[in-house]
């Protein structure tokens, strides 16, 4: 079974939400190492996934990219960075729908 994809989505837009609170210069170092995690994402899972896809990602665990979001200067904050780019990745899922999965309707 996968990992659950409400509580990802309610995590990821915490970190989001966190990282946008940040102060400056502080968001501004966060928002590159944001960047340097979502270009991650996205050769891990390429252009075409689904929220699904995601969420088992970061199920697996996501020491390599709290580990990246650090060496990047995200430093004590790296978890709610990695948490922020899982979420600004998830709005280029085929399924994403405003900050849900979009329901698969059956055709005829």
């Amino acid at each position: 079974m996968g990992y659950s994809l409400d509580n990802a989505l309610y995590q990821w837009r915490e970190g989001e939400r966190r990282v946008a609170e940040t102060s400056e210069p502080a968001r501004a170092d966060l928002e590159r190492a944001v960047a340097a995690v979502v270009d991650e994402l996205r050769k891990r899972l390429g252009s075409s996934f689904v929220l699904d896809e995601l969420a088992d990602l970061y199920g697996e665990g996501t020491d390599w990219a709290t580990e990246l979001a650090d060496r990047r200067g995200a430093g004590t904050d790296a978890a709610i960075v990695a948490d922020a780019a899982f979420a600004r990745y998830a709005r280029e899922a085929s399924n994403f729908a405003g900050g849900r999965a979009r329901e698969r309707h059956e055709r005829p």
